[in-house]
């Protein structure tokens, strides 16, 4: 399912002004442009954003603009249950966020697919050589894009216990389809969250992958984790006592302050892609991307 991509010379452009930029200072003014409770700001870049990107606002629970208490509550917002059914089958895994595909298929060989003539590293992805890794190993993935007119909360695809959290530092290249094209290992380079589940499907990792311009990233648990950004990696273990986190399939596990990247891993032989899932392919938060095999 992996779609080959050319690397063009506006794509490569695009992404050499990024190796020269502070990203982290660009991320923090970002931060405090989008927390501006100032009327004329938050109003202008929440109407541009609507018209640019044709956001369908009848889908929020709140419509009133003037209502936000700042631009980044407007992108992060909250939509209607009935926007977003969840598939009821305990056997369907749902697409955790709205956004497009951008790479799925199988992990081969601790290698994972980014773009034509880009694989990353799976135990760099999660900062982890150890038994987390070796149960990804030959197994599948699926990455997922946010474009700034998506809903930027993101949910679970099926029930799961966390045994374990990574904040793992690193760059904040844009993850646009542009750039992802043109930098090697850019998942595994830029500043990530990882978290790792025991699920029904077995173990199951959702990698939260911050981008330039992406003030925070926020669990349910933990609150937000980034920034501040850390020099090392920070790992946190759960299940025991009050670090006992239990979610459900559908259920909100945390959001991006701005857009960025999801990555599903999953281990071998233990589901399977829904028919007609490809590279590009849109989804919505709660519907059908693949099924557990029992």
């Amino acid at each position: 399912m992996e779609k080959d991509s050319e690397i063009s010379r506006s794509d490569k452009l695009f992404a050499a002004w990024q190796y020269l930029v502070p990203h982290h200072l660009l991320s923090r003014l970002m931060g405090f442009i989008t927390h501006s409770d100032n009327k004329w700001i938050k109003l202008a870049y929440m109407k541009f954003i609507i018209k640019r990107f044709g956001v369908n606002m009848d889908e929020a629970m709140e419509q009133d603009l003037d209502r936000f208490e700042h631009f980044n509550a407007f992108f992060t917002r909250e939509l209607k249950p009935e926007a977003r059914p969840i598939h009821p089958d305990k056997n369907i895994l749902v697409s955790p966020v709205d956004g497009c595909v951008s790479q799925m298929g199988l992990i081969r060989n601790g290698k994972i697919f980014q773009a034509k003539g880009h694989n990353y590293s799976l135990t760099t992805l999660l900062g982890d050589k150890g038994k987390w890794e070796k149960q990804f190993i030959n197994g599948e993935f699926a990455t997922l894009y946010l474009s700034p007119k998506d809903y930027h909360r993101i949910h679970m695809p099926c029930d799961a216990k966390l045994k374990e959290m990574r904040h793992i530092p690193g760059q904040l290249f844009s993850v646009n389809p542009a750039t992802v094209r043109a930098v090697p290992d850019l998942f595994a380079r830029n500043e990530r969250v990882v978290c790792l589940f025991n699920t029904p499907v077995g173990p199951m990792a959702m990698i939260l992958v911050g981008a330039i311009f992406v003030a925070s990233i926020e669990t349910v648990w933990d609150g937000i984790i980034t920034p501040p950004t850390q020099r090392e990696i920070q790992i946190t273990r759960y299940g025991e006592g009050m670090h006992n986190v239990v979610l459900r399939k559908g259920e909100e596990m945390g959001r991006f302050n701005m857009g960025s990247t999801v990555i599903l891993l999953f281990g071998k032989d233990k589901m399977k892609w829904a028919e007609g899932l490809t590279a590009e392919s849109n989804v919505k938060m709660g519907e059908e991307i693949g099924t557990i095999i029992s």
